[in-house]
């Protein structure tokens, strides 16, 4: 005997064919088989495909028919649900008002059990964001366990999750961690709706991007990638996850995936949450030297609400424009509580030494350095390369690479291919400020060909501008240092460079400093000796 469309929409739903579900259950919808469990397909599936009009309009339909029936658990069961959807896809205000309507149902009709425990994951998350972690902690743990004693793993997944928010807030990381890798093998056992499966994923891959544990985050993330490979007709899954999955293909040197997910993740989040997907973007177009995009995602990024720092400063600078750059950085700088302080000193330290400033610099490489000292691998590694770009700038090039090659090192375990060419580019520097010509050009070309590979515009556009035999001089310095020697004046210099007449004069005597030189003719001499001009 052929199936019965409400046969093949179950056996769809029951093998993850999102597409196919709808198509049967709504033929049998029409035919009038539906039951209610067979609503609650349909809506998950229309919300996994992007029927966003569609899921709503069946969450609806079954809430008023539950009303209806005077079925009050069945009523607050899908007004949380539709409450939960309606998060997932940005939209808070009309999310919170179905939440609270759970909520009333569940007061209203004395409602105990699962339904009655849904409503308090919400509350938990509500007391955690207002610093009432004690409180949240235990609204969640009771969640969770009401959600293991009666086999729900839904409510069980959800209150641990916010268990582990409650750790993290409470500087207890390491029993976060432990705690959410659990929630993931709960989530991996796939006996949870998708819908929470995918907001488990996302939020574990979010903590881990925010603690900057890059093996975790990729773990996950790639558990991520087979959970969504194997359905079929599902849409990508959205929420600030699409943002984190193109911050982690950025970092492993495949940027044209970077770019395809940043360019997914504008098109289908909303307020802030896109602006940090624009800001992704621009981030990427940025690294590929692509100056006009860029732009374009750093501004929708700030008229959504996200700063467009410090990556609009860092475009500046890689644009010659070191003086927009070095007062924008001096006014971040200056603001001590942001949360991107860390990622403010990296881009500070650069953009004071392309001003010469290397005192500033160096102030702010040893505040990354004492801020790192037990922090990720990232930022311990962010911190040596500062601090050896500072001892580089100083003439001290011993002391450089004493700190270049651990932060090579570290870039090169976390399988960040483009932070590690980053860094050869300096440790040849400072081997050829040691007269060692023959390494120099060794770490160069290795640089050389990751930039070309990756698509580095702007870092190969430096390295191939660098010259020989240059004693420790930035590019920026070899820029002046070339346009002295063929008779130009500072002001004229400045114009040319686009800096102040100030920085100019200030990279002049950084120059005269490392070269041991005196005046304006003896830098002229030194650069044609040099075959810099």
């Amino acid at each position: 005997m052929a199936a019965t469309d409400l046969e093949r929409g179950r056996a769809a739903y029951d093998d993850r064919r999102w597409a196919a579900c709808v198509l049967a259950l709504r033929a049998a919808e029409a035919a009038g088989e539906l039951q209610h469990r067979d609503l609650k397909a349909l809506a998950i599936s229309l919300y996994l495909v992007g029927d966003d009009a569609g899921c709503d309009e069946v969450m609806e339909r079954g809430h008023q028919t539950a009303l209806d029936r005077g079925d009050w658990r069945l009523a607050a069961e899908v007004s949380f649900w539709h409450g939960f959807t309606l998060f997932g896809r940005g939209e808070h205000a009309r999310a919170g008002a179905w939440l609270a309507r759970s909520r009333e149902l569940v007061g209203e009709h004395h409602l105990g059990g699962v339904e009655a425990s849904l409503p308090d994951v919400v509350e938990a998350r509500g007391l955690l964001a207002a610093g009432r972690s004690e409180e949240a902690m235990e609204l969640a743990r009771r969640a969770a366990l009401v959600g293991r004693e009666l086999g729900d793993p839904n409510l069980e997944v959800l209150g641990r999750l916010t268990v582990g928010q409650v750790l993290l807030q409470q500087g207890r990381t390491e029993e976060a961690l432990a705690c959410l890798d659990e929630v993931m093998l709960t989530v991996s056992g796939g006996d949870l709706d998708p819908p929470v499966a995918g907001l488990a994923y996302c939020a574990v891959i979010g903590t881990c991007m925010g603690l900057l544990d890059l093996p975790r985050a990729r773990e996950w993330t790639g558990v991520l990638s087979a959970w969504c490979d194997s359905q079929d007709g599902l849409v990508p899954f959205r929420g600030q996850c699409l943002v984190h999955r193109s911050q982690l293909k950025a970092m492993e040197g495949d940027w044209t995936a970077a770019l395809d997910e940043a360019q997914r993740a504008t098109a289908r989040l909303g307020d802030t949450a896109s602006g940090n997907a624009w800001y992704q973007l621009g981030e990427v177009h940025r690294l590929r030297g692509a100056w006009p995009e860029a732009e374009d995602a750093y501004r929708h990024a700030n008229g959504l609400g996200r700063q467009p720092e410090p990556g609009l400063a860092l475009m500046r600078l890689a644009q010659g424009r070191t003086d927009t750059a070095v007062t924008t950085f001096r006014r971040l700088h200056a603001e001590p509580d942001r949360v991107d302080r860390l990622d403010v000193l990296t881009g500070y330290v650069e953009a004071m030494l392309a001003a010469g400033d290397v005192g500033a610099a160096e102030v702010a490489a040893e505040e990354l350095a004492t801020s790192a000292d037990l922090g990720p691998l990232v930022h311990r590694a962010r911190a040596d390369e500062a601090r050896g770009a500072v001892r580089l700038a100083r003439g001290d090039a011993p002391g450089a690479l004493a700190c270049l090659r651990p932060a090579a090192e570290i870039w090169r375990s976390l399988a960040m291919p483009y932070d590690v060419a980053r860094v050869r580019v300096r440790i040849g520097d400072a081997c050829r400020a040691l007269g060692d010509d023959a390494s120099a050009d060794l770490e160069h070309d290795a640089a050389r060909e990751t930039f070309t590979r990756l698509g580095a515009a702007p870092d190969l556009e430096r390295l191939d501008g660098r010259a020989t035999g240059a004693d420790g001089l930035t590019t920026r310095e070899i820029e002046v240092l070339r346009l002295v020697a063929a008779g130009h004046t500072n002001r004229r210099i400045a114009s040319e460079l686009v800096l102040s007449e100030k920085t100019v004069a200030r990279h002049l005597s950084n120059i005269y400093a490392k070269l041991d030189l005196g005046s304006r003719s003896a830098a002229t001499a030194y650069a044609y000796d040099h075959h810099l001009v």
